[in-house]
């Protein structure tokens, strides 16, 4: 399939609403919008924008959980050029604070309640200002930049617009002058503002401009093998890299429909897959689980699901497409900085390509590989910090220490990753380099300890990391979550390890756990730099229980 050039989101959007007007373009419950009904609504908020004085380079926060008012908002911000700050619902009043501040937002548009937050309640202590200020006149002593806020559902305040009556004023200004806004928009224009989670730090806004979303998702889509008829289930939120700058931008440009679930719900995705016959899965392998786990799972025909994209360990991946049923799924490596992935296994690739490596990389896209002490290249098949060049964000907003920091001489971003490239040109990721463990001098990586261990049949889950050893500096900890019904002692992990991985690498401790009781994200990853706290903790506390700790 190829893409007409459309450089801009704005024009993507317009291009699937004049090829295809009556094609869906999201689902949402009982709400149905095709690509014509979707084009009207962002064109008319859009409009509705410029009639409020928001413009070019105004940057609007949005904060909001999957709906289809995001899309609106999202395609009438692009529109108009005005870049959109992707907000995250689980984020809370600190990190809403900061962002609002560092991310120079005008304009914040919001929902009025998600699950238990009341964010009108939330405001009014971040802003007090809104309950006396005129609408498009804040006057924030907290936001000084912040002069407008638009609420969707009931705004009881008297400084907050409704979303709607943003979609009236739009009514009131003449397309002219939204074509006028619109052919201002360059392609190098910011698109996204999205926020990385700042677990060890301040939250970091990677910039992401229209040309590289719309080129690098498509190419995505590719690997996929995405058309016209795919309907994309997607219960991941579009305020992630994940949904927005890759599903969104992947679906669209190829034509395809969203079929959007406000927050997941294993129960709830199983009916939505079965009922919309959706053909692509975008999910965490904690997602895939839970819905193997759910009682309704295999009840209902959940035979459409053929393609998509997930991440994990091979084990998980082939959960993935032979539990799950998404037998073409991909494997994907990148980040935000990279404008969702820089390498996608191809959906027709065998599958012990696609469980074991990241594929190659997309069109576009340069990766180098270099020692991480010396900076040097590094040859195919050695590991080394992984280096992109190509569809990269042009740096963090307003933070020029760290944009320094994060670009080599050559203009590469420097990912923070290893990994390295096999004899097929293909990515092998091996996990964050913080993650290492350097035990007597040798470089360990976790990773590749965590899928050897997930190769035992008592094994569900393996997180491996490093903890201090008074002779070696670290060695490594192995925290196991054994399958269901099954009993393992910490003797035999490590003498299956002895099979199979070098002696140092088998962990020197060996402690199990429940899933349900390790450390996670907000996305349901394991943190390891928390799990590495734990388990120093717990040893220091001599609390490795008996048959939990392994020495051999």
């Amino acid at each position: 399939m190829t893409l007409s050039d459309p450089r801009t989101a704005g024009r993507l959007l317009e291009l699937r609403a004049r090829e295809t007007p009556e094609r869906e373009a999201v689902v949402f419950g009982a709400q149905r919008l095709t690509y014509h009904a979707l084009w009207h609504r962002a064109c008319e908020f859009a409009r509705g924008l410029l009639r409020l004085g928001i413009g070019r380079g105004d940057h609007v926060a949005l904060l909001m959980s999957n709906r289809p008012e995001w899309l609106v908002a999202n395609f009438g911000c692009a529109l108009i050029g005005a870049p959109l700050v992707a907000m995250s619902t689980w984020a809370r009043r600190l990190e809403i604070e900061y962002i609002l501040r560092q991310s120079d937002a005008v304009t914040l548009i919001v929902m009025r309640r998600f699950l238990s937050v009341d964010y009108l309640e939330l405001l009014a202590g971040l802003c007090p200002e809104i309950g006396a200020a005129a609408p498009g006149a804040l006057g924030s002593a907290r936001f000084p930049r912040l002069r407008e806020v638009i609420m969707l559902g009931p705004a009881e305040a008297k400084g907050i617009r409704r979303f709607e009556d943003v979609e009236a004023l739009g009514r009131e200004v003449g397309e002219a002058r939204l074509r006028e806004a619109a052919s201002r928009v360059d392609p190098r224009d910011i698109l996204y503002i999205l926020y990385t989670s700042g677990t060890t730090a301040a939250p970091k806004g990677v910039m992401l401009a229209h040309y590289g979303c719309i080129k690098n998702g498509f190419n995505i889509g590719e690997r996929q093998h995405l058309g016209p008829a795919d309907r994309l289930w997607l219960a991941v939120p579009l305020f992630w890299s994940f949904g927005s700058a890759n599903a969104t931008m992947a679906l669209m440009g190829h034509g395809g429909t969203i079929v959007l679930q406000e927050r997941f719900d294993p129960e709830e995705a199983i009916g939505l897959i079965s009922a919309e016959r959706c053909t692509v899965y975008y999910g965490m392998p904690n997602m895939a689980l839970a819905m193997l786990q759910e009682p309704l799972w295999g009840t209902l025909d959940t035979s459409s699901l053929r393609t998509g994209l997930t991440i994990g360990t091979p084990e998980e991946l082939e959960m993935t497409m032979h539990e799950l049923g998404v037998r073409e799924v991909c494997n994907v490596y990148g980040a935000t900085e990279t404008y969702g992935n820089t390498s996608v296994t191809d959906a027709h690739d065998p599958p012990e390509i696609r469980r074991t490596t990241q594929g190659r990389s997309l069109p576009g896209m340069t990766v180098k590989f270099v020692d991480p002490e010396s900076r040097k290249p590094l040859p195919r098949g050695e590991a080394g910090e992984i280096c992109v060049k190509g569809y990269v964000t042009p740096g963090y907003y307003n933070a020029p220490e760290l944009n320094a920091q994060a670009f080599d001489g050559e203009g590469y971003f420097i990912t923070g990753d290893l990994g390295f490239v096999d004899e097929d040109g293909r990515i092998r990721f091996r996990g964050r380099l913080k993650d290492m463990i350097k035990s007597g001098g040798i470089n360990i990586s976790p990773l590749e300890v965590e899928e050897y261990l997930v190769a035992h049949p008592k094994v569900l889950q393996a997180f491996v990391v490093g903890v201090p050893d008074p002779a070696k500096g670290e060695v490594p900890l192995a925290v196991i979550e054994l399958r269901p019904g099954h009993t393992a002692t910490a003797v035999e992990i490590r003498a299956f390890c002895r099979e199979g991985v070098s002696s140092y690498k088998i962990p020197a401790y060996v402690v199990f756990r429940k899933g349900q009781d390790l450390p996670r994200t907000a996305t349901g990853k394991v943190q390891k730099t928390r799990l590495r706290e734990e388990m120093t903790a717990l040893m220091e506390q001599g609390g490795l229980g008996a048959g939990e700790e392994g020495q051999g």
